[in-house]
C-alpha cells in the first residue's frame, strides 16, 4: 500500500502490490533456474508455463491482502501488525498454491521456487511499506500531509482519543483544541487546551482550516448530537464520531444496516456468520479425524496403563457447558481415583492433589488426558480451538462474579484455546482467561485458529499449572 488515504481500497495500492508480486515471482524463478541454484535445477516446465501461473497468483494475493486488512489507511496501521498480516497473507497464499498443485496432480513445478517467491514477496511487500512510512514521516516532520483536528466535547472518549493520537505521531494528526460547555476554557489535557464553548463552532469553522472534527461528547450529552453534527456539516469539514461507551462496549463493536437503520452490535462475533461457522466446522471434522488416527497408538497405550494402575473406567465423562449455554458430556481419560459425584462437581484440582493417580499426573501435565475430546469435536459438542468449557457449578458461580463471563458460550468450546497457549490453564486467573477468550471470539479467523494450534504443539500441551 503506497498511497496514504482514508479509503479501504485503492486501485493504485493494488497495482503496486500486483507489480511487487510479479517481481518477486520473476526473481524467484531467476534465482532458481539462472542464478546460483541453477546447477541443481531440473527445468521440467518452461519459463512461459511458470509465468502463466501469475494469472492465478496475482488476483489470489490481492484478495488475500484485502482479507488481511493490508489496504486500510497507513495512518492507522501499526508496523508489527502490518508485518504479521503480510506474513499471514503470504503463508496462506503459499498453502493455497501448494494445495492446488496437489489437487491437480502437478508435480513438475519447482517447490523451492515457490518457497523463494514466498520469502521474496514478504520482504518486498514489507520493504515497500516501510519506505512509504519513512516518506510520510519525513513529510509530516516538515509540516506536510498533516490533518488539523478539533475535538467537540470533553469526555473519557476525548482523553482516550488524544492519548492515542499523541502516542502515534506517524498518523499525522494535530489536535488544535477542545470545545466544551462544561469545562472552563484554558483547561489542559496533555498539552491540548479547551479553547471555548461548543457554540464557538460558528466562529471557529470559517476562520480555521480544519481537516476533521472529532465529536467526543460524554454519554450525558448525546441529546445534543444531532445539533452538533448539523453545525459541523454546515462547514463541509469531514466529521467523525468517537463514542464515549468504552465501559459499555469494552471491545470491538460492529455495525449493520437494517433497511437504512444503523445498528451497533455490542460484540463482534465472526462465527455468528454462517459461512465462517461452516468453514470452522469443516476444519473441526477433518482435524478431529486426523487427530484420532494419529494419536490412536498413544490412546491405546494410555488405556492399558490406566487399566493396570487404577481400578475403574478408562474414560471419564463430565458435564460441561457449551455453545448457547447447553450442557454436554465431555470425555477425558480418567486421571483420578473414583470419588463421589457430589464432591467431584464442586472441587478444583490443586497441586499435589491426592486424588490424582500416578499415571494421571503424567497425563495431566502433558494434556494426554484430553485426547478423547477429539470424539467430542467429531460429534459437534466442541471445536479444535475455542474457550475451554467449564462445569455448570462454576459457570453459575462465575457468571455473577466475572463481567462478560457468559459471552464465551457464544461459540463452541475448544480442545485448546488462546488462553491455554498464553499459560492460563489449571489454577490460574479466571479473569485473564476470559480476557483471552473474548479476544479470540471477537478476532476469530482461520489463520488465528492455525496459529493457536501451532502454538499448542510447542507450548500448550505441557504446562506447569496443569495439576
Amino acid at each position: 500500500m503506497l498511497v496514504d488515504n482514508e479509503k479501504n481500497f485503492s486501485p493504485v495500492n493494488m497495482l503496486v502490490d500486483a507489480v511487487a508480486v510479479g517481481l518477486s515471482y520473476l526473481f524467484a524463478w531467476l534465482i532458481r533456474f539462472v542464478g546460483p541454484f541453477s546447477d541443481t535445477a531440473v527445468r521440467a516446465r518452461s519459463f512461459e508455463q511458470y509465468m502463466m501461473w501469475l494469472v492465478f497468483i496475482i488476483p489470489l494475493y490481492l484478495l488475500l491482502y484485502q482479507a488481511f486488512t493490508l489496504y486500510t489507511p497507513m495512518r492507522m496501521q501499526g508496523r508489527r501488525l502490518l508485518l504479521a498480516n503480510i506474513i499471514k497473507a503470504n503463508s496462506l497464499g503459499l498453502l493455497i498454491i501448494m494445495f492446488t498443485f496437489y489437487m491437480i496432480d502437478e508435480g513438475e513445478f519447482s517447490r523451492s521456487t515457490y518457497i523463494m517467491f514466498y520469502l521474496f514477496n514478504i520482504v518486498l511487500q514489507w520493504g515497500s511499506r516501510m519506505l512509504m512510512f519513512a516518506f510520510l514521516k519525513n513529510m509530516r516532520e516538515r509540516g506536510l500531509n498533516q490533518k488539523q483536528i478539533i475535538c467537540v466535547g470533553y469526555s473519557r472518549a476525548a482523553e482516550e482519543y488524544i492519548d492515542r493520537v499523541l502516542k502515534n505521531p506517524q498518523w499525522g494528526y494535530i489536535i488544535r483544541g477542545i470545545l466544551d460547555d462544561n469545562v472552563p476554557a484554558g483547561t489542559m489535557y496533555k498539552g491540548i487546551k479547551v479553547i471555548g464553548r461548543i457554540a464557538n463552532l460558528d466562529v471557529i469553522l470559517p476562520a480555521n482550516r480544519l481537516d476533521e472534527i472529532a465529536i467526543t461528547l460524554g454519554l450525558n450529552e448525546y441529546y445534543r448530537l444531532e445539533e452538533i453534527v448539523a453545525l459541523c456539516e454546515k462547514s463541509g469539514v469531514h466529521t467523525k464520531f468517537i463514542p464515549d461507551y468504552n465501559r459499555i462496549i469494552p471491545t470491538k463493536p460492529y455495525t449493520e444496516d437494517i433497511l437504512g437503520l444503523p445498528v451497533i452490535n455490542i460484540r463482534y462475533v465472526p462465527l455468528s456468520n454462517t459461512f465462517n461457522a461452516l468453514v470452522k466446522r469443516c476444519m473441526d471434522i477433518v482435524g478431529s479425524i486426523v487427530g484420532i488416527i494419529v494419536t490412536s497408538p498413544v490412546m491405546l497405550v494410555m488405556c492399558i496403563l490406566i487399566k493396570l494402575t487404577s481400578p475403574g473406567p478408562l474414560i471419564y465423562k463430565q458435564e460441561r457447558v457449551g455453545l448457547h449455554n447447553k450442557t454436554f458430556w465431555m470425555y477425558k481419560f480418567r486421571s483420578m481415583e473414583i470419588q463421589p459425584e457430589a464432591e467431584e462437581k464442586k472441587a478444583w484440582t490443586v497441586k499435589n492433589d491426592p486424588r490424582v493417580t500416578g499415571i494421571g499426573k503424567f497425563m495431566r501435565r502433558t494434556s494426554i488426558d484430553e485426547l478423547p475430546q477429539l470424539f467430542n469435536i467429531l460429534k459437534g459438542n466442541m471445536s479444535l480451538v475455542g474457550p475451554r468449557p467449564e462445569r455448570p457449578f462454576f459457570v453459575e458461580k462465575f457468571r455473577e462474579e466475572i463481567p462478560r463471563y457468559m459471552v464465551k458460550h457464544q461459540v463452541r468450546p475448544g480442545l485448546t484455546g488462546w488462553a491455554q497457549v498464553n499459560g492460563f490453564r489449571g489454577d490460574t486467573s479466571i479473569r485473564k482467561r476470559i480476557e483471552c477468550d473474548l479476544y479470540y471470539i471477537e478476532n476469530w479467523s482461520v489463520g488465528f485458529d492455525i496459529k493457536i494450534m501451532f502454538l499448542t504443539i510447542f507450548k500448550g500441551f505441557v504446562n506447569k499449572n496443569a495439576y
